[in-house]
């Protein structure tokens, strides 16, 4: 049979077609296979290994007294005291030193506290402790025997909750207050936390102005030598909260530290809590603040009396009555009770010099007489030469 030239033309196109289309499917699978056979290859590639934790890099303990910088700071923060100071204090604010200088020198008085944070010698309870000091440092003391640069400061012994010192809490157990330190007029204080509310923080720390000295209660600053009086009180706002580290390491450019200028060094090789005193104070209840140095204070209200009156006869007179005014409680009436003790006591030494030293001149006291009860004189004997009263005479 005779294929009709029109069909013949149409299976030529078809086949031509399918020629194109194997082509093309060759071509593309020549394209794929060798990636396909790179593919399987090449190794199996695996997620890449989890890495190691890197080590942590170590602490900084700038001072080298086995508390690194970190946890002193945070400590410093929060245990700062609320420092009040009188509004027209004659030395203005507490000041900032120039870092770097050996020699204090005061840069700016914005209200800088500087703070120390060493470990205290010995744990409390099996748990470590740490003692830290609050240092308000001024231009000048302008107050009574005044002198250039002022070392005054608040001291807290603090206590951990576990040996980890990254991981424990920490609580304070007592704080001290420094007022005219380690002079005849020392009234420095020492009490539980919990007297004064401040075991997670600091408490209200009052300073006098012109001398600088602190009391953790306000009515305490009228029993020094008669100079300190805590009025028109306002809130310091610390500038700055500076690190000094230690005497021997200082921080922070402190270098100022170990100048003769002042007792700085001195105060912060000492601890604020040694065991008598503490010993003292527990054995007290805990509302009492306790004076740090018991025994002086007969002798501060004399020289009360002699500042206050301008006498200075009974200044050097020391009393025996060395249990008097040991502590004072924070609530008024026990205050007042303290005081009363302190003004009997004094009294009473006072009479018995006075008694003694009157023995030993001869002088006998007197009852005093009051004019207006005072006997008639007495009349003398009648005799013939005396004419008896209103008789006439010849």
């Amino acid at each position: 049979m005779k294929i009709p030239a029109t069909d013949r033309r149409a299976r030529t196109l078809t086949q031509n077609l399918l020629l194109v289309s194997s082509g093309v499917l060759v071509l593309s699978l020549a394209a794929i296979a060798p990636h396909s056979i790179a593919q399987s290859l090449s190794p199996v590639q695996l997620p890449p290994p989890a890495q190691s934790p890197q080590p942590s890099p170590p602490a900084i303990d700038s001072d080298h007294d086995g508390l690194n910088d970190d946890l002193e700071q945070s400590l410093l923060i929060q245990f700062t005291p609320k420092f009040l100071v009188s509004s027209h204090d004659c030395s203005n604010i507490p000041a900032e030193f120039e870092p770097g200088d050996s020699t204090p020198l005061v840069k700016s008085e914005n209200g800088t506290i500087y703070g120390q944070v060493f470990p205290a010698k010995d744990p409390i309870d099996g748990a470590p402790a740490a003692e830290m000091h609050y240092y308000h440092l001024w231009r000048v003391d302008c107050g009574p025997h005044g002198h250039l640069l002022d070392t005054e400061h608040v001291s807290v012994l603090v206590q951990g909750s576990n040996p980890d010192l990254a991981s424990a809490t920490w609580k304070a157990l007592y704080w001290y207050a420094a007022a005219h330190e380690n002079t005849v007029c020392d009234v420095s204080q020492i009490a539980h936390a919990s007297t004064l509310h401040a075991e997670n923080s600091g408490p209200s720390v009052w300073i006098s102005p012109g001398k600088h000295a602190s009391y953790l209660n306000q009515a305490l600053c009228q029993k020094g030598c008669g100079a300190d009086r805590c009025e028109s009180m306002t809130a310091l706002a610390p500038a700055k909260l500076v690190n000094l580290g230690e005497a021997s390491h200082p921080m922070n450019g402190s270098t100022f530290i170990a100048s003769s200028a002042w007792p700085l060094a001195a105060k912060m090789t000492a601890t604020n809590f040694p065991p008598s005193v503490l010993a003292r104070l527990n054995q007290l209840p805990d509302s009492e603040i306790v004076w740090f140095n018991a025994g002086k204070h007969p002798k501060q209200g004399i020289i009360a009396i002699s500042s206050t009156t301008g006498r200075d006869a009974l200044g050097g007179l020391n009393t025996a009555a060395n249990d008097t005014d040991n502590s004072l409680s924070i609530a008024d009436d026990s205050t007042s009770n303290a005081l009363q003790k302190s003004y009997r006591h004094t009294r009473h030494a006072l009479g018995a010099s006075v008694r003694h030293v009157g023995k030993a001149l001869g002088i006998h006291k007197h009852p005093d007489i009051n004019p207006d009860q005072q006997p008639a004189p007495p009349q003398p004997p009648a005799d013939a030469k005396s004419p008896p009263p209103n008789a006439k005479t010849p």
